[in-house]
């Protein structure tokens, strides 16, 4: 099956940057749609954004809009999500997500496969 690994978390200052990536397997990878997705301690799991299949079409949650950038590489198998001006409250643990259907959804339980989390810590 398909698998998703994530990289590029870290520790970083308030107003720093990182780059998350998540390697996908499979030959399949542009026909899916991709989604970052983090969950904070004692909260529920959110979305952070999502990218269409082609990388047309994107989402962002209204905290990271502006700061943050999805994308994705087709020819490489690789979703990217480029965050900048980090702020303490955008330390989580993020993940990688995948969704066979094209259909845009906000419900963690529609995406098929996922990544094994990658922690963001923001300091003041």
């Amino acid at each position: 099956q398909v698998q998703l690994v994530e990289s590029g978390g870290g520790l970083v200052q308030a107003g720093g940057s990182l780059r998350l990536s998540c390697a996908v397997s499979g030959r399949t990878f542009s026909t899916y749609t991709m989604g970052w997705w983090r969950q904070a301690p004692g909260k529920e799991r959110e979305i952070v954004a999502h990218i269409g299949r082609s990388g047309g079409t994107t989402y962002y949650t209204t905290y990271v809009k502006g700061r943050f950038t999805i994308s994705r590489d087709n020819a490489k198998n690789t979703l990217y999500l480029q965050m900048n001006n980090l702020k303490p409250e955008d330390t989580a643990v993020y993940y990688c997500a995948a969704r066979t259907r094209s259909s845009p959804t906000y419900n963690p339980a529609a995406y098929d496969y996922w990544g094994q989390g990658n922690r963001v810590t923001v300091s003041s």
